[in-house]
């Protein structure tokens, strides 16, 4: 049996939510970031199966903490932010897999590639929220990208062959939504 929030259409809070990454640099560290600027909905049907998630970054909002990478980032060589403005996610379809685990196909696009990509998703729990009359939930997602399927091709590399920046990408999903009840 799985557990789903009570029905209805959730807005992604964007102060308490997290659209991360993370990817290695020349094999030995991880480089996370995240997308500062997002927005979307959860809607939350009668069953999992009914169920829908709709969701957009802003691609000039990828932050890594380091102003020279961020920049490179939104360039030509990786998210080409002037060009493709927006990330998008659209669901599919969503299963249930068992308790409070789920399983989110949909598709996600990056510089006007679309690919289908599968999330794990874990959902957190509701609550009511600080103020009257407001319900939230949070819920976790996670899955890997290969960021050449979004022709994303920098292929930096050292004298060695080393790459700069792997071609696995995981993102990291974190979400708490509300709705007013």
């Amino acid at each position: 049996m799985s557990n789903i929030p009570a029905p209805g259409v959730y807005t992604i809070d964007p102060v308490h939510s997290t659209f991360g990454f993370m990817a290695r640099h020349l094999v030995a560290s991880k480089v996370r970031g995240s997308f500062t600027e997002f927005s979307g909905t959860l809607t939350i049907g009668e069953t999992v199966e009914t169920s829908h998630v709709e969701a957009e970054a802003e691609a000039s909002s990828i932050s890594t903490n380091n102003e020279m990478r961020d920049n490179h980032l939104r360039s030509a060589d990786f998210l080409e932010q002037e060009k493709f403005p927006k990330v998008n996610f659209t669901s599919t379809k969503i299963t249930a897999k068992s308790g409070d685990k789920y399983e989110l196909v949909g598709d996600l696009t990056v510089r006007d590639v679309t690919k289908s990509l599968t999330f794990d998703v874990e959902y957190l729990g509701s609550s009511p929220s600080m103020l009257p009359g407001v319900t939230v939930v949070g819920f976790e997602a996670t899955t890997e990208i290969d960021r050449r399927d979004f022709g994303v091709n920098f292929e930096g590399a050292l004298e060695n062959g080393s790459v700069i920046v792997s071609h696995k990408i995981v993102l990291e999903i974190a979400i708490e939504a509300s709705k007013q009840d």
